[in-house]
């Protein structure tokens, strides 16, 4: 083989070893711990700085009402914490007056998770609202699954089944989140827990097969107070939240 020969092979294969290192370098590698592609209501209010409007469904919207008590509510939510996909969180912190328990309870979940930040946390909680409660008028189980625990959500798939199974639909306008305050928070053990007091504005009709309201009114706006609490493993490398207990107040 003549030098000639010699130094355009070693040339080409210069050539081939760049583009191949460029298309990698485009392309880029999977390797099974890529950030998940679901849509992530705290951590969307926290790019956005704005909670997502809309929705539609009855009267006073009836969500299932998970008020069995705060221990039975939440036990066993640890392990179920690890396998479900829940609401997302966010980072930096804003303190409260250190001499409320509620202060402490947010001071303890701060420090079992640096990135715990309550403004972001509020603001991606609306979030949260809004997507449930549309998905639920909508009769959407499938966008239910990631930001609920399973026992929410069993009672939540359970309701929609049972208004398909009498052939109604539900019609549900948000029209506005008028507060959402946090009223309770605890560490349990690694699992943090925060309850927040949502006050809406709503427009919910339910309609039979035929198109007729069986309940509701389309002209009422009703002033709807929900408590829900949502909870996150903090030693999980999932920083997603869950809806883990609905009810109304006393």
């Amino acid at each position: 083989m003549s030098d000639a020969s010699f130094i355009e092979i070693v040339i080409l294969a210069a050539v081939a070893a760049f583009f191949i290192f460029k298309l990698r370098s485009v392309l880029g590698k999977r390797t099974g711990h890529e950030d998940r592609s679901d849509f992530d209501p705290f951590k969307q209010a926290e790019e956005n700085g704005k909670d997502a409007a809309r929705r539609g469904d009855d009267k006073v919207i009836r969500l299932p009402d998970r008020g069995q008590g705060r221990e039975e509510a939440h036990e066993g939510e640890d392990a179920r914490l690890e396998e479900s996909e829940i609401l997302a969180e966010t980072p930096e912190g804003t303190e409260e007056a250190a001499d409320t328990p509620l202060a402490a309870a947010l001071t303890q979940i701060k420090l079992a998770d640096r990135g715990f930040d309550k403004d972001q946390f509020l603001g991606g909680a609306r979030a949260a609202f809004e997507m449930i409660i549309g998905a639920f008028a909508a009769g959407d189980a499938k966008a239910l699954r990631p930001l609920l625990a399973n026992d929410v959500y069993d009672d939540f798939s359970g309701a929609i089944k049972e208004r398909e199974d009498k052939k109604e639909a539900l019609e549900t306008t948000l029209i506005g989140i008028t507060s959402a305050e946090i009223i309770e928070a605890e560490m349990r053990q690694k699992t943090a827990f925060v309850t927040i007091k949502f006050v809406s504005e709503q427009v919910n009709v339910t309609r039979d097969a035929e198109g007729r309201i069986v309940d509701g009114d389309p002209n009422h706006v009703a002033k709807v107070t929900d408590i829900w609490t949502f909870a996150r493993n903090t030693r999980s490398r999932d920083p997603n939240w869950a809806l883990v207990a609905t009810r109304s107040p006393n």
